[in-house]
């Protein structure tokens, strides 16, 4: 199962949905009070943490790291690699309260969803990076995802791996194509679509379909698909809403679409061929789970520089290989195809991996949901899925 697919979705009452959405002025951090002293060129250390199945391990040893293990190696610092994020909203609350009253959270590196990785931005949480320190992260970073709505520059944050929320479906068992959202809500497939629960994972792909430029969406854009999509849950076209559940549903045929996550349905593919991953003609999201440094992190400048390790070609090639979500780093692309390894060679030219530029045109960046709308809309939403 791949580390996507561990995604719940985005509780009621969340702690950062509270926090946050009351604007609790204690919470915000000044520019001047985020840098704590950086011990890098004395402690050659650095504490790094991410989700369960997100980096490339060793066939024979799973406790072995490649990519990570030639960092160390090259340049001397010891890494402590935790897979201790399981949810953004879970994540947020165990190190929030450090970071709302000006101390250590113990973490030099962390992971989380552009979506959260915004509130984190929002609140002065994370520290700037020094660009002119990471050039592979400067040379090599996808364009498309360079400037984010809620990091302009990408200052605050730098993608691990990127994806894609569109539609999976068995076209065999189906009998047809499926080409656009509104395609799932054909007669044939009352039923037998699912829904992901979480909001943040949802409705991007849902605006679209209704022809909403996403990256600017407005309250309206959102109570339209809520509306549409009560009336599908009470005429009962949609079966039910789901976290990684999908993958089971699709695999055993109890339901022939869905919404899915690029990388996962990758996985699917290896094992039945008939499972196919769409990205609409009207479009789809394109989001990414990105590199932070937290506000007083003790080894900064190693933080910063593992983050640029992973930018390398070579070694995002390596990462790509192994997790198989869109590589933020599209010059991997031909270190895959010049692979002696068949199999590892054609993983070059998967659109999922590397999309290609007529995919590209139907890929857009959401703008994320401001504190001010995340708390009304939460509630919205979890009233129709059932949270």
């Amino acid at each position: 199962m791949s580390r996507r697919s561990l995604l719940r979705a985005l509780g009621a009452g969340a702690a950062g949905a509270t926090l946050a959405g009351c604007g609790v002025p204690a919470a915000f951090v000044e520019p001047g009070d985020r840098a704590g002293h950086d011990s890098s060129a004395t402690d050659h250390t650095l504490h790094f943490a991410n989700w369960p199945l997100y980096i490339d391990t060793d066939d024979d040893n799973e406790s072995k790291r490649p990519t990570l293990e030639a960092f160390s190696k090259r340049t001397g610092i010891s890494v402590t690699y935790t897979e201790e994020i399981n949810d953004n909203d879970e994540f947020f609350g165990k190190i929030s309260p450090a970071l709302m009253n000006h101390q250590q959270t113990g973490r030099d590196l962390i992971v989380i969803s552009d979506w959260m990785a915004a509130r984190f931005v929002r609140l002065g949480w994370v520290q700037e990076m020094d660009r002119a320190k990471q050039p592979h992260v400067a040379k090599y970073l996808d364009p498309q995802l360079r400037s984010p709505a809620f990091d302009e520059g990408r200052r605050h944050s730098v993608p691990w791996q990127s994806g894609i929320t569109g539609i999976a479906y068995n076209r065999k068992k189906l009998g047809r194509e499926i080409r656009s959202t509104g395609d799932l809500w054909a007669d044939d497939l009352r039923g037998r679509v699912t829904l992901l629960s979480g909001l943040d994972e949802s409705f991007a792909l849902l605006m679209q379909g209704n022809g909403v430029d996403i990256t600017r969406w407005t309250a309206d854009d959102f109570h339209e698909i809520c509306e549409q999509t009560e009336k599908r849950v009470r005429s009962k076209h949609i079966r039910r809403f789901t976290g990684n559940d999908y993958i089971k549903d699709l695999a055993t045929g109890d339901v022939l679409a869905c919404q899915a996550y690029s990388g996962d349905v990758i996985q699917l593919q290896a094992d039945n061929p008939d499972i196919e991953f769409v990205v609409p003609e009207e479009g789809a999201e394109l989001w990414a789970e990105s590199l932070m440094i937290p506000n007083l992190a003790r080894h900064k400048r190693n933080a910063e520089r593992l983050i640029d390790h992973y930018y390398d070609p070579e070694v995002a090639a390596e990462l790509a290989a192994w997790v198989n979500y869109v590589c933020p780093v599209p010059a991997a692309r031909d270190v895959l195809a010049s692979s002696k390894d068949e199999e590892t060679a054609a993983l070059a030219e998967d659109p999922l991996i590397f999309p290609d530029d007529a995919m590209r045109e139907r890929l857009a960046i959401a703008r994320d949901i401001t504190s001010d709308e995340r708390m009304d809309f939460a509630k919205k939403w979890n009233g129709i899925v059932g949270l």
